[in-house]
C-alpha cells in the first residue's frame, strides 16, 4: 500500500515534547464543554470509572493542569477533540462548565488518531484490543510499517507485531484474554493454531486444566504434530567415557551416564530380558 503524507511529520510537529508548554503564537483559551465533540478516531473504547472518578476528583481540586488539544470545525462554532479524552470526560463529570483548550489547526484524521493513540499509551493502558485496532489502522489504512509504528509510541517492533497478531484470534480466546482468564502470553501460544475450532479447543484445555504459558506452547506443538523440543547434553568427558566402559565391562550390560552443567544426571542401566536383569542386580549387590 503507498504511503500516504501528514503522518510523516511525526508529533514533534503536531504537540510539544513539554505537555505543558504550547508551540509559539499559540495559547489557551477556555471554551464550553458542550462545543466540543469526541474525537471519531479514538482508539479507546472503555475507560475504567473508577479511574476516571479519581481524576474527576482531582480536576475538582486543582482544575486541569494540561489543556485539551481541538481542531475547529469548518463553519461552525464547533470543536473536534484531538487529544485529552479523559480529562474532558472527568471535567464534565466533575461539573466543570468550561475547559482550557489549544486550538491546533490543520490536523488531518492521520494525525488525529496519531494523536489519540500516543497520548492513550504514555497516559493510561488501552485494552489488548483497543491498542491491537489502533495499530492495525496505523499499518493498515495509513501505510505505517510496524517498524515506524513503534519508533512514534516508544515500543519495540516485536510489540507492535505481537499486538496486531493478537486480531487473528478467535472471540472466545479474545473474550478469555479480556475478561483475564488467560494472559497474552497464552494468547500468542494459542496463535499457533490456524484453525478456530483447533484454537477453542486448545483453550478450553487450557482453561480446565489451568495451563500455564509454557504448558501451552508444549500443548500447541502436540497439537500440532510436533515432537517435544529436546535439550542438547553436554557432550561426555574422557571421564565419564572410562566411567561407563568400566560400568559395561563390570554389569554386562550396556550403560549410559548423563550429565548436566550442574553434575546432576542420571544412570541408565539396558537389559534385555529377565536373566540379564538378575545377573546385572547380583553384580550390584555382590551376591
Amino acid at each position: 500500500m503507498a504511503r500516504k503524507t501528514g503522518l510523516g511529520k511525526g508529533l514533534d510537529a503536531l504537540i510539544p515534547r513539554d505537555e505543558n508548554a504550547v508551540f509559539p503564537g499559540e495559547s489557551s483559551i477556555e471554551i464550553p464543554i458542550e462545543q466540543i465533540g469526541f474525537n471519531p478516531r479514538q482508539p479507546r473504547t472503555q475507560m475504567d470509572a473508577k479511574n476516571l472518578k479519581e481524576l474527576a476528583d482531582s480536576i475538582r481540586q486543582f482544575g486541569i493542569l494540561q489543556p485539551l488539544l481541538v481542531r475547529r470545525e469548518p463553519g461552525a462554532d464547533r470543536y473536534v477533540l484531538i487529544a485529552g479524552e479523559r480529562r474532558l470526560r472527568a471535567a464534565a463529570l466533575a461539573g466543570l462548565t468550561t475547559v482550557p483548550v489549544v486550538i491546533r489547526s490543520g490536523a488531518s484524521d492521520e494525525e488525529q488518531l496519531e494523536l489519540a493513540l500516543i497520548e492513550n499509551l504514555q497516559r493510561s493502558d488501552l485494552t489488548p484490543f483497543e491498542e491491537a485496532e489502533a495499530f492495525n489502522l496505523l499499518h493498515k489504512e495509513f501505510g505505517l510499517t510496524h517498524e515506524e509504528i513503534a519508533r512514534r509510541v516508544g515500543k519495540a517492533r516485536s510489540t507492535v507485531t505481537n499486538a496486531i497478531n493478537l486480531l487473528n484470534l478467535v472471540p472466545a480466546v479474545r473474550q478469555a484474554l479480556i475478561d483475564g482468564l488467560i494472559s497474552e502470553g497464552h494468547a500468542r501460544a494459542l496463535l499457533g493454531l490456524e484453525s478456530p475450532v483447533a484454537q477453542e479447543s486448545a483453550l478450553g484445555t487450557v482453561l480446565k486444566l489451568d495451563f500455564n504459558v509454557r504448558q501451552t506452547e508444549a500443548l500447541i506443538r502436540k497439537m500440532k504434530g510436533e515432537r517435544p523440543r529436546r535439550l542438547p547434553q553436554p557432550a561426555s568427558s574422557p571421564e565419564v567415557a572410562d566411567l561407563e566402559q568400566r560400568l559395561r565391562a563390570r554389569l554386562g550390560a550396556p550403560v549410559t551416564l548423563r550429565r548436566n552443567l550442574e553434575g546432576k544426571g542420571t544412570l541408565l542401566i539396558r537389559y534385555y530380558s529377565d536373566e540379564e536383569l538378575n545377573a546385572i542386580i547380583a553384580h550390584i549387590l555382590d551376591e
